[in-house]
């Protein structure tokens, strides 16, 4: 058996070793911190509680993330920065091929299985995620309802609170066409950006002008394409969820009280940037 030597240079003296402190990779990562937080619920414990657990918190990091930089792109546009907008947006793509992915995961886990742990997830659901409401928000999918959901979280409600009278990233690239010569509606600047984005169909003649003249807009362009794209993989992702609710529970009633599958075939009908959709058929046209 051939065996791979450690290098000279390898650190080994990790920790205080009295004459300095080494930062180790589990201290940076906080990792004895992080990987205390599984605590199944069911008993006797079922072994693949920790698979539901490690999931849906591996996804609330990646939105954790996702909301990191949803809000730079806000600010990076707002700035009329519109490249390292354009990174962020493409970071953010990168992440929702992974939050997608992982439902793959979880649709290991059969019916059977799920149905002999969930009676003890009781009133939990993943539909009082406030990360991905906060993703929601930010995106223009924005909902005063469900604040109340958080009435019994300060600090999460407080999250949304704030990010339902903040302009949302669709709103500050609008702004920012404007401020480039783009003849964005007046209605759509001075908007209520505490209401849910609604489409505007004066709007969409924006839109067809940066496509069909886009090597004089390439900018505009390709943000235009980006946000496509964002909003696609949001779609993907939500479509995933269906289909692993549903293979899993199938027309059964959400731990949290929603309808199931039904509730979230709805938000398959959700969109966030309408007009970047309507305009496709306008260039066909």
């Amino acid at each position: 058996m051939s065996v791979r030597p450690i290098e000279e240079g390898v650190v080994r003296e990790l920790g205080d070793t009295g004459e300095r402190v080494n930062l180790s990779y589990s201290a940076y990562l906080h990792l004895d911190e992080l990987l205390s937080t599984q605590h199944p619920v069911s008993r006797p414990v079922h072994h693949d509680e920790l698979l539901f657990i490690v999931q849906h918190q591996a996804s609330e990091l990646w939105f954790k993330l996702v909301l990191h930089e949803l809000r730079a792109v806000r600010d990076r546009l707002r700035a009329d920065e519109l490249r390292p907008a354009l990174k962020g947006l493409a970071r953010v793509k990168h992440i929702q091929h992974q939050l997608t992915e992982q439902w793959s995961v979880l649709a290991t886990l059969t019916p059977s299985e799920y149905a002999e742990f969930r009676r003890f997830l009781g009133t939990s659901s993943g539909f009082q995620s406030y990360q991905y409401r906060a993703v929601e928000f930010v995106l223009g999918n924005k909902n005063a309802e469900m604040l109340d959901v958080f009435a019994h979280d300060e600090r999460a409600q407080a999250m949304l609170r704030t990010l339902l009278t903040q302009p949302t990233v669709y709103d500050e690239f609008l702004h920012h066409l404007h401020r480039h010569g783009h003849a964005v509606p007046e209605s759509v600047l001075r908007r209520d950006v505490s209401q849910p984005y609604a489409f505007t169909p004066e709007l969409v003649p924006v839109f067809r002008r940066i496509y069909e003249h886009s090597r004089e807009h390439w900018g505009a362009y390709e943000a235009c394409e980006e946000l496509v794209d964002l909003e696609e993989n949001f779609q993907l992702w939500r479509f995933r969820h269906l289909k692993t609710v549903e293979r899993t529970i199938g027309g059964a009633r959400g731990t949290g009280g929603s309808s199931g599958v039904a509730f979230l075939r709805k938000a398959l009908d959700l969109t966030f940037f309408p007009e970047l959709i309507a305009v496709r058929t306008e260039i066909q046209a």
